[in-house]
């Protein structure tokens, strides 16, 4: 965290530098070199500030002695002050402010020219000279002490006001941290929604369409009686299967488990499942109910899981026929897409590995069900149950 005092332009040895120039020189004012064990308990006391900040309550108990003798006071604040500032407990301030009050109050007061004061200070002058003193109005004292306390209280509310300043701005540098770090989070939250959205995408659509190249150049291959034909039809069929490697790779790098998809393009829905049904090159028994209230979503869901499972029946079944039927039930809509064994044999083309995964996620991510596998018969089942309207999740 960065801390607050003088502007940077003014380095802490600068500082540290000036407070003692002052310290010192208040010091040179008040002192009185005849005395030489009081002037080394002041200079003593001075020199000490150098280590306030590392043992801030120890150099204050060092400067009272000078705050006490000879109202060589600078010292004693300035301490006060750095334990205010920079101590966490609240007995260490209140302490010393009571202590340097003290020492405040006992000089200031004719108490301390009575016991401690030159020796021009005799019984019989004290006796006419500072007993009235005592016996004047209490308001005076009082008003002296409440003065000195008050001086006393300075550098602690100063300290005190410091410590708040710079609490103050390390939480506010914590809330701008937090706050951009949350930025960050939202935006890469953003970017892996859109990553998986955009694998998505490129698994649903684009590898259907390569996959159907490769079975088309595939039958080309083996149906034509032309060399030239065949070669073509096999270079077709080579660069397809490449191609779908290169996507099943793009896709893995792309996809983001758990995101939520942000739509990229116009969306698919019941109406277009004749025309993905007729281009699929695959004999296909379509049934589909007119179903009222599906939302936009379910629609989706029901023409993906259609498509992925006519992808699969042309890799894993090839020449087999396939029955598909969306139908009303309950309060939402069926899509069952179910193929016979492969009358050919099996070609083998590159897959993501995602399709039956993301026809899952998608349909518990609207609320629905999913169930994939084999049938008696040998061939394989997609059922999908998708709600009218689809559940926030």
């Amino acid at each position: 965290m960065t801390r607050l005092g003088l502007p940077e332009r003014f380095p802490q040895w600068a500082w540290d530098t000036a407070i003692m120039g002052v310290a010192i020189a208040h010091l040179a004012f008040v002192i009185d070199l005849s005395n030489q064990p009081v002037a080394t308990l002041a200079c003593v006391g001075v020199l000490a500030l150098v280590l306030r900040r590392r043992w801030p309550f120890a150099v204050f108990l060092v400067t009272l002695p000078a705050a006490f003798l000879v109202f060589e006071k600078v010292a004693s604040m300035i301490a006060l002050y750095t334990i205010a500032r920079e101590s966490r407990r609240p007995w260490l301030p209140l302490t010393a402010t009571a202590l340097l009050a003290f020492c405040f109050i006992f000089q200031g007061s004719q108490v301390f020219y009575l016991f401690l004061g030159p020796g021009r200070v005799t019984p019989f002058t004290a006796a006419i000279e500072v007993l009235p003193q005592f016996i004047s109005p209490y308001e005076s004292y009082l008003r002296s002490a409440l003065f000195y306390t008050a001086m006393a209280a300075v550098p602690a509310i100063l300290g005190y006001s410091q410590r708040a300043r710079q609490s103050m701005a390390d939480r506010f540098a914590e809330i701008q941290e937090a706050r951009e770090h949350e930025q960050l989070l939202l935006t890469q939250q953003a970017l892996a929604a859109e990553r998986a959205q955009l694998a998505r995408e490129m698994h649903d659509v684009v590898s259907h369409q390569v996959s159907l190249i490769a079975v088309q150049a595939g039958a080309l291959q083996v149906l034509s009686t032309d060399e030239e034909g065949r070669r073509i039809a096999s270079t077709i069929r080579r660069l397809s299967v490449t191609t779908l490697e290169e996507l099943r790779h793009m896709v893995q790098v792309l996809r983001v488990s758990g995101s939520r998809a942000t739509e990229l393009t116009p969306q698919p829905t019941l109406e277009e499942l004749g025309a993905l049904v007729a281009g699929s090159g695959i004999e296909v028994e379509l049934h589909v109910e007119r179903i009222i209230g599906l939302d936009p979503a379910g629609q989706r869901a029901v023409y993906r899981t259609v498509q992925e499972a006519l992808t699969n029946a042309r890799k894993h079944a090839p020449g087999a026929a396939v029955a598909v039927s969306v139908v009303s039930s309950g309060d939402g809509a069926e899509v069952s897409v179910v193929n016979a064994p492969g009358a050919r044999p099996v070609l083998e083309l590159p897959g993501s590995r995602h399709g039956l995964l993301g026809l899952r996620q998608r349909a518990e991510l609207l609320g629905g069900r999913f169930e994939a596998g084999p049938t008696p018969e040998g061939g394989w089942a997609v059922r999908v149950w998708v709600p009218r309207i689809a559940a926030a999740r």
